[in-house]
């Protein structure tokens, strides 16, 4: 993710909290943890230009009333303090996507969001020359047969890194590089997932992280903030004592099994991920930086999902 991005998406957390406790104070006590990142995304939004600023405060309250909507538990009245703060980034790598969570510690509950400024992508994991990722993605060590397999693609690598070498002057990392990294990963998914039922669960949790959330998505060029709604262990969507939510967000049931891992029709550089449930994923590996290192990165997208999953358009006034 370049600067600008990071920037706008740190800028979003920022804005989107404050409109989110306003509304919320309105109605009942609450309260924003000034954390690290707290800070941190502040002075992402003080650098924002004002342009921006506008789109991304109109983004953020088109989206509060959806989500009041969906979870009376943060606008019933009570004496107890509702508490809001964004993640910081030491909580988001135990498997842990929202970056903003809301609790009522003395009714045992919260929800979390996970923010997305004009992107859709899940993840940016990476493929590296010693990067068991079979062991960090699903907790099941990559085989023998995966490093065989990748040894020759890592060391050819190294050997351009030691030599300075920038990726545009390779005369085909495609077939020299992408291909034969995505299929050793491809391979080893299919190869874990025969060896282990668990591993289509625990590819989306991995992906996903393992807690429920709601994702929002602000799409700055059609005006529109969209809602995804990730129930998938059914602590979404809780009524209050005095109400029930207005929009009922159905469970999300997690995979069992992989029903085809192959290369995207006419691409050498995207695997795309089947499951049943309806769960679709795209892997784009790409090089990460201007020179030639050992490693590579993951563009991971959800390009199809369970219909259980609710997709919000809230129009921007």
């Amino acid at each position: 993710m370049s600067e600008q991005s990071n920037n706008s998406g740190r800028a979003y957390e920022y804005i989107f909290l404050i409109e989110l406790n306003d509304a919320i104070r309105k109605l009942r006590c609450a309260e924003i943890e000034r954390n690290s990142a707290f800070y941190a995304a502040r002075n992402a939004w003080t650098r924002t230009d004002p342009a921006l600023q506008n789109n991304l405060i109109r983004s953020a309250k088109a989206a509060v009333t959806a989500i009041f909507d969906m979870e009376p538990m943060i606008t019933e009245q009570g004496e107890d303090l509702l508490m809001l703060k964004i993640q910081t980034d030491s909580e988001g790598k135990e498997g842990d996507v929202r970056d903003i969570v809301l609790s009522r510690k003395d009714v045992l509950w919260e929800i979390g969001l996970s923010l997305k400024h004009n992107h859709f992508a899940v993840k940016h994991s990476r493929l590296a020359r010693s990067l068991d990722f079979g062991q960090k993605w699903f907790g099941m060590p990559c085989s023998d047969e995966y490093w065989m397999d990748v040894k020759p693609v890592f060391d050819y690598l190294s050997e351009l890194e030691k030599g300075d070498t920038d990726w545009e002057d390779l005369s085909d990392k495609e077939d020299d590089v992408y291909v034969p990294l995505l299929r050793a990963f491809m391979d080893e998914v299919m190869r874990s997932s025969g060896l282990n039922t668990d591993i289509p669960k625990r590819m989306v949790e991995y992906l996903l992280g393992k807690f429920d959330f709601y994702k929002v998505i602000s799409i700055d060029s059609r005006r529109v903030t969209q809602i995804e709604t990730y129930n998938m262990r059914g602590k979404l969507n809780r009524a209050s004592k005095k109400a029930k939510p207005k929009i009922l967000v159905p469970a999300v049931y997690l995979p069992t099994r992989i029903v085809s891992i192959d290369f995207k029709p006419g691409s050498k550089n995207t695997a795309e991920l089947y499951m049943d449930g309806g769960w679709q994923f795209s892997f784009r590996i790409h090089n990460a930086s201007k020179k030639v290192e050992t490693s590579l990165k993951f563009d991971i997208r959800i390009v199809g999902m369970p219909t259980a999953i609710l997709i919000l358009n809230c129009i921007w006034n």
